[in-house]
């Protein structure tokens, strides 16, 4: 397994690069920015880019993602409830993506946004179980995502619930990677450390730790921040639909 994590300052993200060395081949999640570099640490690692996946249409950034795919002839993966004008290579929960001994199984999380994908990852020359998790922006270290940016903030806040007892059911040991991390504008109470497990997120994640759904929808209604600026244009300019003014 080769696994890269770029962290971006502006706007605050994370971005993953990961794959098989041995089979040279990888996939790219939630790029952002310039494509360049994760050609060169595909070029480094020599390994090629089959994936560029968003977990969902992001609605703090202009995606990289179609970019990226063109640039490295590889496939752009959304989840097949995303409404966008582009082709792609749509994904359903429970689909299964190949990178040589490492596979990557979908699930589909809505409830930030109705689209949203994790990402359960498993290294098969080191163990059949999966090592970690592509959270995006269900669940971070500290918090989950925020709910109105799609949908109704208590309704995003139901779905949700439902959605973070999938990963509530994953082993203590899976690390979570997540999508963001302090002072991302999609999530309230977010650490700097941008790594976790889903044990300790479990114990320790306010938002995480609720187990009923009444509780958790009131909790999630509480201190809900501003918007990032041009949300919904965002949203549309990343599903292709329109551009941005300005």
């Amino acid at each position: 397994m080769i696994l890269r994590q770029f962290l971006h300052t502006d706007p605050i993200a994370i971005s993953y690069l990961f794959g098989c060395g041995g089979r040279a081949s990888c996939a790219v999640v939630d790029p952002v920015g310039d494509p360049g570099p994760y050609l060169r640490a595909a070029e480094e690692t020599g390994m090629r880019i089959l994936f560029v996946i968003d977990t969902h249409l992001h609605a703090d950034h202009r995606s990289a993602g179609r970019a990226l795919a063109d640039a490295a002839g590889a496939e752009y993966v959304l989840h097949g409830s995303a409404e966008v004008s582009f082709p792609a290579r749509v994904v359903d929960d429970g689909e299964r993506l190949t990178l040589g001994n490492v596979v990557v199984d979908v699930l589909h999380t809505p409830g930030h946004t109705p689209e949203h994908v994790c990402l359960l990852v498993t290294d098969k020359t080191r163990a059949d179980v999966p090592w970690f998790v592509l959270t995006g922006h269900t669940l971070m270290v500290g918090d989950v995502g925020r709910t109105e940016l799609a949908s109704d903030a208590a309704a995003g806040a139901r779905i949700l619930f439902g959605s973070l007892r999938r990963l509530k059911a994953l082993p203590d040991h899976v690390e979570v990677l997540p999508g963001a991390f302090a002072g991302s504008v999609c999530g309230r109470r977010l650490s700097g450390k941008p790594v976790s497990t889903i044990g300790f997120e479990r114990r320790h994640n306010a938002a995480f730790r609720i187990d009923d759904e009444e509780e958790f929808i009131a909790f999630m209604l509480q201190d809900i921040p501003p918007a990032p600026p041009q949300a919904a244009e965002l949203r549309a300019l990343n599903a292709g639909l329109h551009v941005v003014a300005g």
